[in-house]
């Protein structure tokens, strides 16, 4: 895996510096609802502070936003951000989706970015796996280094792909396989167990695409319909009544999944067991939670649902290490080159 040229080496004294931060938080009635992913770039930027930069700009996408729109802003995030850093080299960019070379890494605006700064740091790692303006095309106009996040992320990630401690436990779920398939056959063949979860148990199920056997829900939480208030019941796998839903995984699937996961000396678990946004279909998504949180061995976890699942429960600081990253943690778990680390200088 490529090792890209740290921060750390960079001579950043008097110097204007570029930093690709991930502040693509999400925006409640214009107010930040997480702000985990600001807290993530912060060290990066006071690194570069401490050292003396002349000035220090940052710049991030928030959102999909088809061009300059008032709901994606990043004002209520730079608010934020100027309260955890409150210095006057600080500036922040507005949302780099705004402008439509962003996502073509348009020459143009590549430069447009890089004009008045000497070198750039790449902290994002969870855009790092598109060729974009902000991450590839700045990099190739100005000396290039990786942040401190973007270090952790590649090195916490990394170990998955290496020799681990067994049992090795993979956790997947979510609704497509499609979008977890290449990771699944990558890191599944060299697990030692594969639960699987969520949708994704259902199209596995019914044709598996792996060239290995996975443990599949023996029992679900079904609905009469996709609605939080639906009649629910809890059924085998197999007897599912017609018309109905399965929305979590149940009870006896619990049990089990969290009995391999507390056997594990390395785990992964990226998506949910059911549609966990609603109290009711959450059992199984928390009691996966709470065995990832309560294991001894490596643990990582990736995509945001996971990850908003340990937030919310509390768990998040007990496991070894949150990944910000969902796409480009997963293409990295897939063996991929990732543009945005790969346009960076080695170490």
């Amino acid at each position: 895996m490529h090792r890209p040229r740290s921060v750390h080496d960079a001579e950043v004294a008097g110097k204007r510096v570029l930093v690709r931060s991930d502040l693509n938080v999400p925006l409640e009635d214009g107010r930040i609802a997480d702000e985990t992913r600001i807290q993530a770039s912060l060290p990066t930027l006071k690194l570069v502070l401490e050292r003396d930069a002349a000035e220090v700009t940052v710049c991030s996408h928030l959102g999909r936003p088809a061009g300059p729109d008032p709901q994606f802003s990043l004002q209520p995030v730079e608010q934020r951000l100027r309260e955890l850093l409150p210095d006057d080299r600080l500036r922040v960019l507005e949302n780099t989706r705004f402008n439509p070379g962003e996502t073509k890494n348009d020459a143009a605006y590549a430069r447009e970015l890089a004009d008045a700064n000497d070198l750039f740091v790449q902290d994002a790692f969870a855009s790092v796996h598109r060729a974009h303006a902000s991450t590839v095309g700045v990099a190739e106009l100005l000396p290039a280094y990786a942040g401190l996040l973007l270090e952790r992320e590649l090195g916490e990630l990394g170990k998955l792909l290496g020799d681990v401690e067994r049992p090795f436990v993979l956790i997947s779920g979510g609704a497509k396989v499609e979008d977890k398939l290449a990771v699944l056959k990558n890191l599944g063949g060299k697990a030692d167990a594969v639960l699987v979860g969520g949708k994704m148990a259902e199209q596995i199920r019914a044709g598996n695409p792996l060239p290995f056997d996975v443990v599949l829900p023996v029992d679900v939480v079904a609905a009469s319909e996709f609605a939080e208030n639906a009649e629910t019941k809890i059924v085998p796998y197999d007897a599912l009544p017609d018309g109905w839903l399965g929305l979590d995984i149940g009870p006896e699937t619990s049990k089990v999944f969290a009995e391999r996961i507390r056997e594990a000396r390395t785990i992964f678990w990226n998506g949910p067991m059911g549609v966990f946004e609603w109290s009711r279909f959450a059992e199984g998504t928390k009691a996966v939670a709470e065995a990832v949180a309560s294991s001894e061995g490596f643990s990582v976890v990736g995509g945001a649902d996971s990850a908003r699942a340990l937030q919310e429960l509390g768990l998040a600081d007990r496991v070894s290490w949150l990944s910000t990253g969902g796409g480009a943690a997963l293409e990295l778990l897939e063996g991929k080159d990732l543009p945005g680390v790969a346009v960076i200088p080695p170490a």
